[in-house]
């Protein structure tokens, strides 16, 4: 019964972050915390990033079938995110339990309410400035994208986005599809599918880092259930995505943060 409720804990997780694209970790870890108040944060992070790897593959896998993915962007603010998942990954073990929750509480509580006053835009932006990047593309349901953006304010960004999603373990989309979406102007179902991919690259390095570190020691009773939920429930998100429209796929995650913020920060004052 107890691999039974984290399998289904782990495609609840799959399925709902990777309709929205956050790779589904700002859900698990606070559920981590109110199940093991003791457990050290290195622990609970090492196991939600590596569920939110696993997650990701899954969904890139299926976003990639229905080519919605910019790969050029994507592997380029993987690259810049890169060396801040290592040094989040490694500097998790040095902040007390009761602050992390608390940063954990506030980001989540910033971000829901960010995305339901400005759920990004609803046209794409273009533009013919030097040093954008353009993009045009079509999905495999025959929707055209055309968009452009400054790459380097997205390579900035992306390091911040590794090094806070490595070290809180919520794998970093809960920033990076408000980013892409408000300060990028990509299309919402761009972004979200764009945002997995990087979540995959991220997460992988983060993971790596917190098993070559030891702390995944002892956890795989718990990882592996989460593991087979999350890979199921991703391709269950991305078929869903495509019959949600970009609104109301923010207006989803703005409701879900703003919700486990509250009970993250309720936890920390009680």
């Amino acid at each position: 019964m107890w691999w039974l409720g984290f399998a289904c804990l782990g495609a609840l997780v799959g399925t709902f972050g990777t309709l929205i694209g956050v790779g589904g970790g700002f859900i698990l870890v606070p559920i981590l915390l109110w199940l093991y108040p003791n457990e050290p944060s290195e622990k609970l992070t090492s196991i939600s990033l590596a569920v939110v790897f696993f997650n990701a593959l899954s969904g890139s896998i299926a976003y990639a079938r229905q080519r919605r993915i910019e790969y050029r962007s994507g592997i380029a603010f993987a690259l810049a995110a890169l060396p801040g998942t290592v040094l989040g990954a490694l500097s998790t073990q040095y902040i007390h339990r009761g602050a992390f929750d608390a940063i954990i509480g506030g980001l989540l509580i910033v971000s829901a309410v960010y995305l339901f006053v400005k759920p990004g835009r609803s046209t794409p932006h273009v533009s013919t400035t030097d040093g954008r990047w353009h993009v045009n593309m079509t999905d495999r349901s025959g929707e055209i994208h055309t968009f452009s953006f400054n790459p380097w304010i997205g390579i900035g960004l992306s390091f911040v986005v590794g090094y806070v999603s490595s070290i809180l373990g919520i794998g970093g989309g809960i920033i990076h599809v408000p980013a892409m979406t408000n300060l990028l102007h990509f299309p919402v179902h761009v972004a979200t599918a764009t945002s997995h991919f990087i979540l995959s690259i991220m997460a992988l390095s983060g993971s790596t880092t917190h098993l070559i570190e030891g702390h995944l020691n002892g956890s795989w009773a718990k990882l592996v259930p989460l593991v087979l939920g999350v890979v199921i429930g991703a391709q269950l998100g991305a078929k869903l995505s495509t019959q949600m429209g970009g609104r109301g796929i923010l207006r989803a995650l703005s409701v879900a943060l703003l919700f486990v913020g509250l009970r993250t920060l309720w936890t920390v004052l009680k």
